[in-house]
């Protein structure tokens, strides 16, 4: 633990704004992550309710339980169900199901484009602050006594590789894709 905060202590400013990312990064994450798996809980359930009413062909049952579930799938296959009663068409069919995909898709993929986003902010301010600690290094190189050269180098690439990890480690996770 010690070394964590030392690392943390010794990559300067740019540590603050790199660690704010990566918590907005990991609360937008989990929260994509819960919503995700409660789609994924609510389609089970309603497909597992609308499977045996297709196998009855109980096209009615499916467009109730279409009409009263919050689940996408549910609402995509009574989009298709409605639609095969006015045309029996395939394609016509596809197109409605279609539709109520892209209705489905908004919620589901609400705030994503985010982590992306933060995941960059978080490299460029990495680099960043590697720059500037490269900058000091150089100017403390610069106009130092031979004596305190090694000291103040080693202390200002210490800035510069801290703040390059650390915003390797805040962007890395949010462009992972998550498995479902």
């Amino acid at each position: 633990m010690d070394s964590l905060i030392r690392f943390f202590q010794e990559g300067g400013a740019f540590m603050y704004p790199i660690a704010v990312v990566l918590v907005v990064g990991i609360a937008i994450a989990i929260e994509r992550w819960l919503v995700l798996m409660s789609a994924k809980s609510s389609n089970r359930q309603a497909f597992d309710r609308i499977l045996p009413l297709l196998q009855k062909k109980d096209y009615n049952g499916v467009l109730n339980v279409g009409k009263s579930s919050d689940a996408p799938i549910a609402r995509i296959i009574a989009a298709g169900i409605a639609r095969m009663a006015q045309s029996p068409r395939r394609d016509d069919i596809e197109l409605a199901m279609e539709e109520g995909v892209m209705e489905a898709m908004p919620r589901l993929e609400k705030r994503t484009a985010y982590l992306a986003t933060l995941a960059n902010i978080a490299t460029l301010l990495g680099l960043l602050g590697t720059i500037i600690g490269l900058i000091q290094a150089f100017t403390a190189v610069a106009s130092a006594d031979p004596a305190e050269k090694a000291a103040l180098l080693s202390s200002s690439i210490a800035v510069a590789m801290n703040t390059t990890a650390f915003g390797l480690v805040a962007a890395i996770p949010p462009i992972e894709p998550v498995e479902l």
